[in-house]
């Protein structure tokens, strides 16, 4: 017997999981948040909810704004459900299940004069995003803001009827100029480095299309904090819907399913005021780069260096990947050889600490993380997580072979076939080059490396080229199993 998850079931719920111990009727919305999905409702929602569960702040509740028409969907099952949703946190030793309430609205996809108008309210003092690491129109190379992406140009062109994220903060930014109102915090809640200054590069880049006047003033009064945030949280599919039912007796359409741990670091910088995160774990600090380093690097970069090898061995989990010897070993290899020694020092924290952390969560079984989640959007993740750390030590001088064996696993994964034959199902923007170009190194390895937009100058380096073109050929000829344990024999550079 289950009860579906809505205000009226509150009560009955309390038996098996955790409920809100605040009147939800009584909040009121002080962020807008663009890009409700797992991690949002894992992440920033929670921390909200245990802060609303202290009696504080209740004028910070969220209302979620959809951009894509595919956001409809989630818009819809949490509407049905009163905005509510069943947090399931899992490690090793527990699991428990809460719902949180924190949001209290969802503003339609597409329906621009509603989410303009709730951007100008002067109840709202920040918008949030969590976008991904591909929906902030850079140069993966680069990374710098991209003006002639064709979505940018239509907003320029079209600014009352935005299409973008950015377009619709610029009409909501506007209408508050236009009425006196001082501006909202923008703040992203996404995995890149500066991300409030990429965020910042795309508002002001795209405001200056059209108004440069406009885009002078948003430099000048509009706040863009970084920020830092980490929670493993694996997507939900029937499984994780039949565990709260069976284990909770809670019939929640989209629940979302996480690691016990979680982090957020910020920096102060919310001049119209910020709920008191302080007071539920949020390190407030005034330079987030070294804590983003650190995570980008070693557990974003982590996630990244396993993905592909497991994917090439038929890995279905990540704690799966992390019980396959030759794949731990590969990553504690690349972690303590090559990435953690270019992470530039953190305040109070010991980066190998850190990694034995970082290695205790990839290996908690209870999560249900997959590789294919690890694998997709490589296009947008490599050039973030992975090819930083190839560039700095390239720069420095030094070896990269583990490196280099990462963007190689990479390229062969993107042939479209794993060691035993079976066929890989990709999940990227750019799958149909990035295969061209995976199926053409078989023959040449530079082929590859010509995606300048993703390698950018480490292509140009002719140690990692040599690298790269060596491990490509050995994952050809000897297979992943062979090529890790040459790296691990350290056999595998010439």
């Amino acid at each position: 017997m289950t009860t579906k998850l809505s205000l009226a079931a509150l009560d009955a719920i309390t038996a098996k999981a955790g409920v809100p111990k605040y009147d939800r009727h009584a909040l009121r919305a002080g962020i807008v948040h663009f890009g409700v999905g797992n991690f949002h409702r894992a992440h920033q929602a929670v921390y909200l909810d245990d802060l609303f569960n202290q009696g504080r702040d209740h004028d910070w509740a969220i209302i979620g704004a959809g951009v894509l028409s595919s956001d409809e969907v989630m818009r819809a099952k949490l509407e049905a459900q009163d905005f509510l949703t069943t947090v399931v946190e899992q490690d090793n030793n527990r699991t428990g299940a809460h719902v949180t309430g924190a949001m209290i609205a969802y503003l339609r996809p597409g329906d621009i004069a509603a989410i303009v108008a709730q951007l100008a309210s002067p109840l709202i003092r920040i918008v949030s995003l969590t976008i991904t690491e591909g929906g902030y129109f850079i140069d993966p190379a680069s990374g710098v803001f991209n003006p002639a992406h064709p979505a940018i140009v239509e907003d320029a062109r079209n600014p009352t009827t935005p299409k973008t994220v950015f377009g619709l903060i610029l009409a909501g930014l506007a209408e508050r100029r236009a009425r006196g109102i001082p501006p909202f915090t923008v703040m992203s809640c996404d995995n890149i480095p500066g991300n409030g200054e990429v965020t910042h590069a795309a508002v002001s880049g795209l405001a200056r299309l059209s108004d440069p006047g406009f885009a002078d003033w948003i430099d000048a009064n509009v706040a863009f904090p970084n920020g830092m945030v980490d929670r493993i949280t694996p997507a939900t599919g029937p499984r994780e819907i039949g565990i709260v039912a069976s284990d909770y007796g809670i019939e929640d359409a989209w629940p979302v399913f996480c690691e016990e741990f979680k982090q957020w670091v910020l920096e102060d910088h919310f001049p119209q005021g910020r709920p008191a995160l302080e007071k539920v774990g949020v390190q407030f600090v005034p330079d987030v780069a070294p804590y983003e380093h650190m995570k980008i690097r070693i557990l974003n970069g982590g996630h990244a260096a396993i993905a592909y090898p497991a994917a090439l061995l038929d890995i279905h989990f990540v704690h799966e990947a992390m019980e396959e010897p030759l794949i731990r070993a590969f990553l504690a290899k690349l972690e303590h050889e090559e990435i953690i020694p270019v992470i530039p020092p953190v305040p109070d924290t010991d980066l190998k600490d850190y990694y034995k952390l970082i290695e205790k969560r990839f290996s908690n079984p209870k999560i249900g993380d997959t590789i294919a989640r690890l694998a997709q959007d490589g296009s947008n993740r490599q050039p973030k997580f992975i090819l930083p750390s190839t560039a700095d030590r390239l720069g420095r001088g030094e070896d990269v072979v583990g490196l280099s064996l990462v963007s190689a696993l990479w390229c062969r994964y993107f042939a479209g076939t794993s060691d035993s034959g079976r066929n890989i199902v990709f999940n990227d923007a750019s799958a149909d080059r990035l295969q061209e170009a995976a199926i053409a190194a078989k023959a040449d390895p530079m082929a590859f490396l010509a995606l300048s937009d993703i390698f950018g100058e480490v292509a140009q380096s002719e140690l990692f080229r040599r690298r790269f073109a060596h491990a490509l050929k050995t994952l050809w000829e000897k297979g992943t199993r062979a090529t890790l344990q040459l790296y691990l024999d350290d056999k595998l550079g010439v």
